[in-house]
């Protein structure tokens, strides 16, 4: 799953959620039932859960390029250097 499809992916379950959400509570509101609701909403989660965390193709539309192991030895990473900026003083 790269970038994009992960961006997809949140967006598609919050809305997913809320809207399941939105229908769990109108149901169970309509036939006065607490059970009905928290059944419609568990679906609900199922489903989204189905739909966004499997990697399907529809989150991979924007591969990334890796770079090759040749090239990364040809641009070995920075050192970082000591960080350390503050003096190390002796009092007496």
């Amino acid at each position: 799953m790269d970038w994009q499809g992960q961006k997809l992916a949140e967006q598609l379950m919050q809305i997913l959620l809320i809207g399941f959400a939105v229908v769990a509570f109108a149901t169970g509101y309509a036939l006065g039932s607490f059970q009905t609701m928290l059944l419609v909403f568990a679906s609900g989660v199922v489903i989204t859960t189905l739909i966004t965390v499997p990697n399907w193709p529809l989150f991979n539309q924007h591969p990334l390029n890796w770079l090759d192991p040749s090239e990364a030895e040809k641009h070995p990473k920075p050192h970082v250097a000591n960080s350390s900026s503050k003096k190390k003083t002796n009092k007496k």
